[in-house]
């Protein structure tokens, strides 16, 4: 029953043009120029990310806190229990489903990478004032992993996830990047060249945010394949992975969320969980346990000083530092926004704003305390113990550190097997999710409950594809870094606008619930004057089939709703009565405009519910359901019941919710 949640637009399926074309052009110049002048494009793109991070690194750690501080505020505050959709709706998927699939799409595939890696290099390469293999430094290795990995990044997929489900699911707009900052632009802009703008530069930092994150996944699989069959490492290599993992995430994605993306998700949180717990267990199970409760507690002591550390009292060590770890990050995180909240809030449904920022934030993070604590753990242990070659490899060559990690493990040909398999999943996985997002950003007429044509998402993911090959062919993981720095910064601020406009949204909800609290005449209280209680009882206890509800609504309902339409128009308001005869449902709903002003509505549809069991034995009928007329606003069905009421009771009941609509704009004035 989903009246109330498609596109008010009524605008048919279609391609933005504007949209495709502009995004198009400036990822096909992208691809040629980098291809063409690799060592013009590496040495330019390089210098463009040294001095945005000498002249904006203090600005990426101020709003990345400052992202990560709203989304919690926003979960622990008294909105948190706000519907993403409608009020009666239930979440979309399983939470298990959920959580598998925002998190294989969110950094799946880095984990592999830089999981042994990572920690290793903070250990014997560590930020400026902490000697090298120390133990200083083994104890800071970790933490510093997590900050990189933890709150901080899943904090801005929750900014940007919950704004833009919000504003599609809650108020009913176009699941796109333009629709959250309608509340700061107004519709009308929105709708034109601004929203085409926003639309347009989300694509192409989409596109540079995949692109970095397959690139790295690429890295890795020719590692793995290297490690395990003696494949060499090659750009004619990793060429051919990037084209066949295309090929793959094309497929799934013409399958759409529920088939491929969601079972490819389950199975890749399936396998990386037995890898983590294999090396746990063949491991020093009782060291790791210990460190990885201990780097958890310094984690937490620590996080609100390094959120601010700029490394300003280290000079040019700690700018160069800062620039190619912490900068490089939150860089990365925001250039990756666009595409996994679009993804994030395609698939959340139903959840509250708390269930959606708790579940973003804290879900995965508890997944990433265990894998860097256990494989970074496990590599420093025997890094320290004397296996140099493992912490040289690390820093040497970062994609084969896990699989250098596996050489000291019994199975490790089944280890680095699995590494393989596993990565080259969440490759799929962040490829088909991404080309589905890309495609739905340069569609129009979506409403909340499609997807993009299956041509547009091929293109995408081609187009993926290639933007990964240009950047790698440009000079490796260099450029790919770069890249993600540069892009992120424009992002970055429209995500602040998205701040404002949620901020904006969230106190007209506020005053909605103060309009709520008005004091009218509840209905209830003049059913029949109060006079005939048996007939009240008699209506409370009736379960009646569809034709007798079908019958109300032509007697009563639409009778009440024809009348007060008729006196509003003669009070010069505008108003709109609609009768839906749908295959999903029936009903009416009446709407009454006010302007720039937030428009009143008021529905009332034929919902099917259960026949509660103590009802069968009075029942002449043994049927298993029963229908009602519940009354919709704006916000979703408000779970009562009008099947029963007396004419006069429905149009009491039409002023009440009148009546509060217009204290709530009076509120919001």
């Amino acid at each position: 029953m989903n009246h109330m949640t498609s596109s008010d637009s009524g605008e048919p399926l279609s391609l933005n043009k504007v949209v495709f074309i502009a995004s198009a052009l400036l990822s096909i110049l992208l691809i040629i120029w980098t291809i063409a002048f690799p060592t013009y494009s590496e040495t330019m793109l390089s210098n463009a990310m040294t001095w945005v991070s000498n002249n904006f690194g203090w600005y990426y750690m101020l709003v990345v806190a400052a992202y990560s501080i709203f989304a919690l505020f926003v979960g622990f505050s008294s909105y948190g229990d706000i519907k993403l959709g409608q009020d009666h709706e239930q979440a979309q998927f399983p939470f298990l489903a959920w959580a598998a699939m925002l998190f294989s799409a969110g950094i799946g595939i880095d984990l592999l990478f830089f999981g042994a890696s990572e920690p290793l290099m903070h250990y014997l390469t560590p930020q400026p004032g902490i000697d090298a293999a120390s133990s200083e430094a083994m104890r800071q290795a970790i933490p510093q992993a997590f900050l990189h990995w933890g709150l901080h990044g899943w904090g801005i997929y929750a900014l940007i996830g919950m704004a833009l489900a919000y504003f599609a699911y809650r108020k009913n707009m176009p699941l796109a990047l333009r629709s959250a900052l309608t509340p700061i632009f107004g519709e009308k802009r929105i709708n034109g060249w601004l929203g085409h703008s926003v639309d347009t530069f989300g694509i192409v930092c989409t596109l540079m945010g995949i692109a970095t994150s397959l690139g790295i996944g690429v890295l890795q699989a020719n590692a793995g394949l290297n490690h395990v069959f003696g494949i060499e490492s090659s750009k004619t290599v990793q060429a051919i992975i990037i084209v066949a993992v295309v090929a793959a995430a094309a497929i799934s994605a013409m399958t759409g969320v529920e088939k491929g993306v969601r079972r490819l998700s389950e199975f890749n949180m399936l396998t990386a969980t037995l890898l983590l717990i294999a090396i746990l267990v063949m491991g020093n199970t009782v060291h790791l346990l210990n460190t990885f409760t201990q780097n958890i507690g310094d984690y937490f002591q620590t996080v609100v000083t390094k959120t601010f550390d700029v490394y300003a009292y280290q000079g040019d060590a700690g700018a160069e530092w800062k620039s190619w770890w912490t900068v490089f990050f939150w860089a990365w995180w925001v250039a990756w926004a666009p595409f996994v909240g679009l993804f994030i809030a395609r698939i959340s449904r139903g959840r509250t704003l708390r269930e959606f920022v708790f579940g973003v934030m804290f879900i995965p993070l508890g997944f990433i305390f265990a894998w860097f604590s256990i494989f970074g753990n496990s590599a420093i242990d025997l890094v320290a113990g004397g296996a140099t070659e493992l912490g040289e490899t690390a820093v040497n060559n970062a994609a084969m550190g896990m699989f250098a990690l596996f050489e000291h493990y019994p199975f490790s040909d089944v280890l680095s097997l699995a590494g393989v398999i596993i990565g080259l999943v969440f490759f799929v996985t962040s490829a088909d999710s991404g080309a589905l997002v890309l495609a739905n950003l340069s569609s129009r007429g979506l409403n909340n409950e499609t997807d993009a044509p299956i041509w547009l998402r091929l293109f995408w993911a081609a187009a993926t594809g290639m933007i990964t090959l240009g950047l790698l062919f440009a000079g490796g993981f260099s450029s790919l870094q770069s890249v993600s720095v540069i892009s992120g910064l424009p992002f970055s601020i429209i995500l602040v606008l998205y701040m404002i406009a949620m901020w904006k949204s969230l106190k007209e909800e506020g005053s909605k619930r103060k309009a709520n609290i008005v004091g009218t005449v509840g209905t209830a209280q003049v059913l029949n004057g109060g006079k005939n209680w048996k007939s009240r009882l008699q209506r409370i206890v009736n379960f009646p089939d569809k034709k007798k509800v079908r019958s109300f609504m032509d007697k009563v309902v639409l009778t009440a709703m024809q009348e007060v339409e008729a006196e509003m128009n003669e009070r010069g308001l505008t108003t709109k009565l609609t009768e839906y005869m749908e295959d999903d449902g029936e009903g009416l709903h009446l709407k009454v405009g006010h302007g720039d002003e937030t428009d009143f509505s008021y529905g009332v549809y034929i919902i099917k519910a259960d026949r509660p069991n103590f009802s069968f034995s009075n029942a002449s009928k043994h049927t298993e359901h029963y229908y009602r007329a519940e009354v919709f606003l704006t916000e979703g069905s408000q779970e009562y019941d009008l099947v029963g009421y007396s004419k006069e009771q429905v149009l009491m009941d039409i002023l009440n919710q009148y009546e509060r609509h217009l204290q709530y704009l009076h509120l919001e004035r």
